[in-house]
């Protein structure tokens, strides 16, 4: 009897140990803060300004990359956060104008060029700028450095999704609260019943009516299912992802501390380091009495140029490798006066590494001409040369702010090359010696100096030339009509390769080359108007203008 007894207590036991690890795991819910309060008594105003918002980027942006609009669209997103900032009693933070004036920078910078690459980073610099702008005004991130800023970031835009019920609760409250205040819905209501009856009458008056079908025929061209779809999908997409955001950075919910990893042993990172300190001092001295003074015997078979114009991205490389190793020393080591001193002959020993690699860029370019992925490389080496001046005064001075320093350096630098329109300086670079006239062309493919088809005697790669956005235009224009180009197949209806006769093996020579690139122009152009409208697209069109 007794055993039954145990037995039937030890069942009662094991059951409720094993129903434990459930009653853990249910959490309480975290409370509301103030700003979460704040942001739900108030959703009045949050809700209408999220949705017009997000209505403001769908006409901004569809079908509209690098418009007019952008700018406007990047500074109403500034707007809508300022007033976001004030209903929830949070002042503009120190600093925050630089986060801002980049965004701006970068905005009109898109407005400016029609080269899809720096579009493209335009677009991801904003978005990372405006994150970091994001985490600037709801947390203290004086001490925060770029591990955290990613982690943050990155913790932001996936635990957001955790508050996807939030419009539908905030608004619901909302609605509760004005139950005796009934003249939303009627307002609700005759929107659902007007809009319908708006567009079939709409479309009743533009059949009776030439002059009035005229004017509305652009519009009701817009009205397909597809575009349709498009825009309320960019409404929605962009109301909950807001919303999401302001909701989830209203809770608070990021750590704001930054622990000190700095608890490594120095003796590893010294001897890890100073290896390859050893190592860079030998070869930042080849480089000095080798390439830079030219003072050291080549291996055979090799001539100068051939020795200069090698190695660069594995320089690039390094020298990115070195910059982390130094940042992750600095990081999670012990502070000691002999690992400092190491750091920095590493650090000097990449700016020797830098110049080099800069040096051979630059002799490889005078060869083989510009390309976007070369303009970037000498870009990155810039920027590495700039970090490291701050690392160095890092790694001697405990305060030196360079995460901010290094976010200061990145953008300033960007901004600056995304305004340095690199398609231009590829065309005018590589255009310097090509030939000036048919007659040459013609005499150059009549002695098959040419290489595949593709390049000529003068080291041209036209086919490259002809894939440039319009930002080359002011160059290629001018260089097509030196050639003899009918400029005039521009208005074509055709494709205006077929319009001009050549045959296709002539599609990627001089001679050839501008067709192609006038085609893909072309349709750029035919798609332009007051929304789309473009800098670089209309400098183009001017250059066709008084060309053609």
């Amino acid at each position: 009897m007794n055993q039954e007894v145990q037995s039937q207590e030890v069942l009662s036991t094991a059951k409720q140990n094993s129903a434990t690890p459930y009653v853990v795991a249910a959490q309480p819910k975290k409370e509301d803060t103030e700003r979460t309060k704040r942001l739900k008594s108030q959703f009045g105003f949050f809700g209408p300004a999220t949705f017009l918002y997000a209505a403001f980027y769908a006409f901004c942006m569809f079908r509209n990359g690098s418009g007019i609009t952008f700018p406007f669209f990047v500074a109403g997103s500034l707007l809508y956060l300022c007033l976001c900032l004030s209903k929830l009693e949070i002042s503009l933070k120190k600093g925050s104008v630089f986060y801002m004036t980049g965004m701006m920078l970068l905005a009109v910078s898109t407005f400016c060029t029609d080269d899809y690459k720096i579009i493209n980073l335009n677009k991801t610099g904003i978005f990372l700028l405006m994150m970091s702008l994001l985490l600037k005004q709801f947390y203290e991130t004086a001490n925060w450095k770029l591990g955290k800023y990613l982690s943050a970031i990155l913790q932001l835009i996936f635990s957001s999704l955790g508050e996807v019920g939030r419009p539908f609760t905030d608004g619901a409250a909302y609605l509760r609260g004005r139950k005796k205040d009934s003249k939303i819905w009627f307002a609700v209501l005759g929107l659902a019943v007007g809009l319908p009856l708006l567009l079939f009458a709409a479309s009743l008056l533009s059949s009776a009516d030439a002059v009035f079908r005229q004017m509305t025929k652009d519009f009701f061209d817009w009205l397909r299912p597809a575009y349709i779809w498009n825009v309320v999908f960019r409404v929605v997409f962009l109301f909950f992802a807001s919303y999401l955001l302001l909701a989830y950075l209203c809770r608070h919910s990021i750590r704001e501390e930054v622990k000190d990893h700095r608890k490594g042993e120095p003796v590893l990172a010294i001897t890890v380091t100073g290896l390859l300190s050893l190592l860079y001092i030998l070869f930042s001295g080849i480089q000095i009495f080798g390439l830079f003074l030219g003072r050291m015997q080549l291996p055979e078979g090799y001539t100068y140029a051939e020795y200069a114009r090698e190695g660069f991205f594995q320089l690039l490389f390094v020298s990115i490798m070195n910059l982390v190793i130094v940042l992750c020393t600095m990081s999670f080591f012990r502070k000691s006066r002999l690992l400092q001193v190491i750091l920095t002959v590493m650090s000097l020993c990449t700016f020797v590494m830098i110049a080099s690699s800069a040096m051979r860029m630059i002799l490889y370019i005078s060869t083989y001409d510009l390309t976007f992925l070369r303009i970037f490389v000498l870009w990155t080496l810039t920027v590495l040369f700039v970090l490291f001046g701050g690392v160095i005064a890092g790694i001697f001075w405990e305060g030196f702010p360079l995460f901010r320093f290094s976010v200061a350096v990145v953008t300033v630098c960007y901004v600056a090359l995304s305004f340095s329109h690199p398609d231009y300086m590829i065309a005018k670079v590589n255009l310097a010696d090509a030939p000036r006239s048919a007659e040459q062309e013609a005499a150059d493919a009549r002695d098959g100096i040419y290489d595949g088809g593709y390049t000529n005697a003068y080291g041209v790669d036209f086919s490259y030339l002809a894939s440039l956005s319009a930002d080359a235009a002011p160059v290629l224009i001018p260089y097509m009509k030196e050639l003899g180009y009918d400029l005039e197949l521009y208005e074509t209806e055709e494709t205006i390769w077929h319009a001009s006769g050549l045959e296709a093996e002539d599609r990627y020579k001089a001679q050839g080359f501008g067709y192609v690139y006038l085609d893909r122009l072309r349709q750029k152009l035919e798609e332009d108007s007051l929304r789309t409208f473009n800098i670089s697209r209309h400098m183009a069109r001017v250059q066709l203008e008084r060309y053609g």
